[in-house]
């Protein structure tokens, strides 16, 4: 089983320092921060499962930090730490996008237990996404199960490769795959001998959908791609 990556971001050094410590021997990945601008340099780079974020930090406070993760992320858990207990700002909390509130000082079974439960829950709903076996592409349908593309009684068998990357497309259809983030995924780095593979992949899928006029796959300069699908559907 996978470990949880865990995004910490707290700028005293002692409860930050003594927080990773006990999540590390949890059996959590994590990475620690101590103010909200390196907070965002990191989320920027990674794939979190869940951000601990404290509200008061030097040069960006977390709920900016929340507004700027949310603009990046709409679904990746959010618990606020703060030595506030006013309702405004528990408010605010989770107006910014929130999941959950932590007043300090907090027993750290009690934030583990609030960490786990958040988790429990966002997992459960990716798991239903999982069972998926098939997507509808315009007139295509798409069973990454048997990892094959069929349209109008035509069957065409994917590589694991193709497979995999279709995959991510669809379940990104009309919005932008981060070419950095479909490399790491599929190909384990973003190196440029594996960029330069994935470009040769994707002209093969566009090959592949070219019998459907309302499917295209299109370069987004600096970013990545985007699977654009008229339909809608």
């Amino acid at each position: 089983m996978r470990k949880f990556k865990l995004l910490v971001v707290e700028d005293d050094p002692n409860l930050g320092t003594i927080l990773a410590e006990y999540l590390q021997a949890k059996d959590f990945d994590v990475v620690r921060c101590e103010d909200g601008q390196q907070g965002f340099d990191e989320f920027a780079k990674g794939d979190f499962d869940l951000c601990i974020l404290d509200v008061m930090m030097p040069v960006k406070d977390g709920f900016t930090l929340a507004s700027e993760i949310r603009k990046i992320n709409k679904k990746v858990p959010i618990i606020f730490l703060t030595a506030k207990s006013m309702k405004e700002d528990t408010l605010e909390g989770f107006k910014r996008g929130g999941d959950d509130y932590v007043t300090k000082p907090f027993s750290m079974e009690e934030l583990l237990m609030r960490i786990n439960a958040i988790l429990r829950r966002t997992n459960e709903s990716e798991l239903m996404e999982a069972e998926i076996q098939s997507y509808r592409i315009g007139a295509f349908e798409f069973d990454h199960h048997q990892q094959v593309l069929t349209i109008n009684e035509t069957t065409k068998k994917l590589t694991s490769k193709e497979n995999q990357l279709l995959k991510l497309l669809v379940q990104n259809k009309n919005d932008i795959l981060e070419r950095s983030f479909a490399l790491k995924a599929i190909w384990g780095d973003d190196s440029y001998f594996n960029s330069r593979s994935m470009d040769v992949y994707i002209a093969k899928i566009r090959k592949y959908l070219k019998e459907d006029p309302s499917i295209e796959i299109i370069n987004v300069h600096g970013r990545g791609f985007k699977l654009i699908d008229q339909n809608k559907s």
